[in-house]
């Protein structure tokens, strides 16, 4: 396993992590997630992401419990706040100094953990002042309740401002969690220019874009029954901007590169993120061990510059690179 360190933190993390959005408490049952935490165990990641929101609270104690007796100061254990818990009433959500004292102490007995490395939040809160969020993550990290502080899908202006107010409170805000993958390229021209300037790595999720970079969908064909394209818990609603067959069709021609470059398309697609001097690691899902042991094999792969042009050459005019579509709800959104 690759180790690399979090933006220009001290701190080393494993270049591919273990997240459970969308699998851990929902889509796999108890036994298959411990398996596949097991699994990541067993391949070198000591990096683990998740959220309070991820299955409304259940991944959190799903990933407790597959990493108890493990030791502590050998793992990465990362989580978020923001999104609605709980009833959803309207003290649930946000990143008002309320949530984020309540939310991390319910974290952390559901993680079975005294502190997490990692906490983040989960989006922008234009409903609480950016100072109060700021001060209330402060007072966690001198709390011992999280050692450092990061967002996720926050735009470059934000992170700059978040930046700004953690450097005079003297905390350590240290990384950034987006969307990231050879088709979803929105941060490259503002978040990552930012990130670099100001020593803020990048932690990124769905490098596969939600399975379709695996290859497994095909042009005018059905999605295989039990895919993610076909789950009715969000994980359609997620992989539907890509399932089209122009897409689709390009995702194919990428197959003879990741041959080429003796990987898979889903080795291929995790080692074109990590490439990026920006991205500290790449965040992989699965329902399945054997799924984690593919996709570790990308940590670690260098792709030269003729097999990035290719790649590049192949996907023109299918990449989302709009920095504007990086935006995080209103409360009233996120409630909806």
């Amino acid at each position: 396993m690759e180790i690399r360190n979090l933006g220009a933190s001290g701190l080393r993390i494993s270049a591919i992590a273990y997240g459970n959005w969308l699998t851990h408490g929902s889509q796999v049952e108890e036994d298959a997630a411990t398996a596949c935490v097991r699994q990541a165990l067993d391949d070198g990641i000591t990096t683990f992401d998740t959220a309070d929101v991820y299955a409304n609270t259940a991944a959190e104690s799903v990933l407790g419990k597959a990493l108890a007796g493990e030791r502590r100061e050998g793992l990465e254990i990362f989580t978020k706040v923001f999104w609605p818990t709980g009833p959803g009433k309207h003290n649930d959500h946000g990143l008002s100094r309320k949530h984020i004292l309540e939310s991390i102490d319910a974290s952390l007995r559901r993680l079975g953990t005294d502190y997490v490395d990692l906490y983040q939040a989960h989006r922008y809160d234009h409903e609480t002042p950016l100072e109060e969020t700021m001060l209330a993550f402060a007072d966690v990290v001198r709390a011992g309740k999280a050692l450092y502080i990061g967002v996720s899908e926050w735009r470059a202006e934000e992170i700059r401002a978040a930046y700004d107010l953690a450097r005079d409170l003297r905390v350590p805000l240290v990384s950034n969690q987006p969307q990231y993958s050879m088709l979803w390229r929105t941060i490259e021209a503002e978040v990552i220019p930012t990130s670099r300037e100001l020593g803020i790595g990048q932690i990124v999720w769905s490098p596969i874009a939600q399975g379709v970079l695996t290859g497994k969908y095909l042009p005018g064909q059905q999605p295989p029954a039990g895919s993610r394209a076909t789950d009715d818990k969000g994980g359609a609603d997620m992989i539907s901007r890509w399932m089209k067959d122009d897409v689709l069709e390009r995702v194919q021609r990428l197959r003879p590169i990741a041959e080429e470059a003796g990987l898979s398309l889903a080795q291929l697609a995790v080692a074109w993120v990590l490439q990026n001097d920006n991205v500290s690691a790449a965040i992989i899902g699965a329902s399945r061990p054997e799924q984690v042991t593919e996709n570790v094999k990308a940590a670690g792969v260098k792709l030269d510059a003729d097999t990035m042009r290719a790649i590049d050459d192949v996907l023109d005019g299918v990449v989302t690179t709009d920095p504007s579509l990086t935006r995080s709800p209103r409360r009233s959104e996120a409630l909806a």
